[in-house]
């Protein structure tokens, strides 16, 4: 069910059937080398959670891009929004859904720039009382999807508009995809150009530049539409899965408000 296809007089109704869960795809518009569109990571995640929520019912919030991608901004595209805006948009769209209903808020990210941002949101709920949940999920595949998944891939070094995304993007919209632009002279592989800083445990917020100065981390040219179905599939029977197990979770929001009951009686 999403939420920007739904009738107002429908949205109660799918809020019964959804459970209280929404799932929030997390993207970015960003460069993908020079063969995928800006929107690869809205597009795979929109359909991870149209997949998702076809197999275990839930509201699919409208695309949301405005999440961390400062690091994409050297090139024509990007929309890089300021660091402390991204987190208050953020905090506001929570609200918003659990003002409509949902109080179980699942982020499903499609772009990797946002690992550290959606770990540090879920530990600032704790900043004060809510009456909501917010879950980051990073479900692991079955066992047999997992396996399958594995041994269809061809490529080593796979993290931006590679083999993977390149085949969501075939699968989802094959018009978009410009395979007659893929370069073939290993431009996808990293530089190394802090290695030694890395190899000390050593972070700096360039070093995505540093390796991948063009925004483009692996080969699209193995990729296939049949790739895709399977990896996206796979995706959504694992978000399916996680999200059974959260509309059976009593126990997270009984914490949060034994945890917020406790600071007030200071």
């Amino acid at each position: 069910m999403r939420w920007d296809e739904l009738t107002s007089d429908q949205f109660p109704e799918a809020v019964q059937k959804a459970e209280g869960v929404c799932l929030l795809p997390l993207s970015c518009i960003e460069r993908h080398g020079h063969h995928l569109p800006l929107a690869t990571d809205m597009f795979i995640g929109r359909e991870t959670c149209n997949r998702a929520a076809a197999l275990e019912p839930a509201i699919v919030f409208p695309d949301y891009i405005f999440t961390q991608i400062l690091e994409a901004r050297h090139y024509p595209g990007c929309v890089g929004i300021d660091a402390d805006l991204t987190i208050r948009l953020l905090e506001n769209v929570c609200r918003e859904i659990a003002r409509n209903g949902l109080k179980k808020i699942v982020f499903v990210n499609a772009h990797g720039g946002n690992d550290h941002l959606i770990h540090y949101f879920a530990q600032i709920q704790l900043a004060g009382p809510r009456d909501y949940v917010v879950y980051v999920v990073t479900p692991d595949f079955s066992e047999e999807d997992g396996a399958m998944i594995k041994a269809q891939w061809e490529t080593t070094v796979d993290g931006h508009a590679g083999e993977k995304e390149t085949s969501a993007i075939l699968a989802i919209r094959p018009d978009l995809v410009k395979s007659d632009t893929l370069p073939k002279d290993g431009e996808g592989m990293p530089l190394g150009r802090l290695q030694n800083l890395r190899d000390l445990g050593v972070d700096v917020g360039i070093w995505w530049y540093a390796d991948y100065p063009s925004h483009y981390c692996g080969d699209g040219i193995p990729a296939t539409v049949e790739k895709g179905n399977r990896w996206l599939d796979a995706r959504a029977r694992a978000f399916a899965k996680v999200v059974r197990a959260i509309k059976a979770d009593t126990e997270t929001k009984r914490l949060q408000d034994e945890f917020f009951g406790r600071i007030e009686k200071f």
